[in-house]
């Protein structure tokens, strides 16, 4: 046995597999931590339970003396391997020192490839422990008209835990099910209209962090996938334009601000890429976000169109308390260069 066990997972939400995963992590160990992925993320079809939502599911599945074993802590995504590792070690450090861990797991497909990434931790790899996916309940959930909603939970019964049927039943009726299904269908057209395509498409985007004055200039998303998110101004690559031509026209687009292209192009700090294959709902979409800053000037003048229903300039100070509200990874994109959150 370990001193600790850690469980890593996202939860969305709590079901019959994941339960066996975390029952064996306490045969392992008579302490275990459960790091709670995607926390902090807006509500998607993808992540539609916010993180204490889940550590709620995860309470009403255990025993009670199996609750006072397990502490359940909050993980960004961060879609950087290197940085998301070093935030996992820092958090399990913080608790336990120097302690025997053990990481226990189960290789599902590609994505579980991070289990390997924690030398020198002891690795416990199971077999699948329940035929159940959290991909297909929550496709359940979306798909069902409202009135069927009981019909959906009732065939859960063999899937999840009992607190997880009766957590979903009552949250169901909260303001969030309408959008998410809604988005949900969205992103069902958008894929069938490629799924004949030899090959799944890479999307090619720009996006603009745009400094100016102690401010950023964001928009707020007019349309699904994230109406009503915050985002930085950006959107897809046109077949003639390059990189930078693209992000200019976006700009101009969604935010109604035009510069002089001297004065654009001498505030240009930089350009990353950002291609983590979760990034976007969409599909598998590579971005390219290009870093300005226009100094201590007086703040232009900016409104919001095409994809933006509006445009806004925020206080750099404000944007760690609306990481939330940040449509996909963008808010990751702010912190990529404006160092937003705390170092590990």
């Amino acid at each position: 046995m370990s001193d600790v066990a850690v469980v890593i997972g996202r939860f969305q939400p709590v079901h019959n597999g994941h339960l066996a995963l975390l029952r064996a992590a306490l045969a392992e160990a008579p302490r275990v931590i459960v790091m709670l992925g995607s926390a902090r993320q807006a509500r998607s079809p993808r992540h539609p339970f916010s993180w204490t939502e889940r550590a709620e599911m995860l309470r009403l599945a255990l025993t009670e003396e199996e609750r006072q074993r397990v502490e359940i802590v909050p993980l960004r995504d961060l879609y950087d391997e290197a940085r998301w590792v070093q935030a996992v070690r820092a958090a399990v450090r913080e608790r336990v020192g120097s302690a025997d861990v053990t990481l226990v797991g189960h290789f599902k497909d590609a994505t579980s490839d991070y289990l390997r990434r924690f030398s020198p931790w002891k690795l416990l790899s199971l077999p699948r422990q329940h035929r159940v996916d959290a991909t297909d309940l929550r496709a359940a959930l979306y798909e069902a008209e409202p009135q069927d909603l009981d019909g959906v939970l009732a065939s859960w019964i063999d899937q999840v835990p009992p607190g997880t049927r009766s957590f979903v039943q009552a949250w169901a009726h909260l303001p969030y099910l309408a959008a998410l299904r809604r988005e949900w269908a969205m992103l069902k057209r958008y894929r069938q209209a490629w799924a004949a395509a030899p090959y799944a498409p890479v999307f090619v985007t720009v996006d603009l962090v745009l400094q100016c004055a102690g401010h950023v200039l964001l928009i707020q998303r007019a349309q699904d996938p994230g109406q009503g998110l915050w985002a930085l101004p950006g959107g897809f690559v046109e077949p003639r334009d390059t990189l930078y031509q693209s992000a200019v026209r976006e700009l101009e687009e969604e935010t109604g601000l035009r510069l002089l292209p001297d004065t654009l192009a001498s505030a240009l700090l930089g350009v990353a890429v950002f291609d983590h294959p979760d990034r976007s709902q969409r599909g598998r979409t590579i971005t390219h976000a290009h870093h300005f800053d226009l100094g201590d000037r007086e703040l232009p003048e900016v409104q919001g169109a095409d994809d933006a229903a509006q445009a806004r300039w925020v206080p750099v100070a404000e944007l760690a308390g609306m990481e939330e509200q940040f449509f996909d990874d963008h808010f990751h994109m702010l912190d990529r260069f404006l160092a937003l959150l705390p170092v590990e």
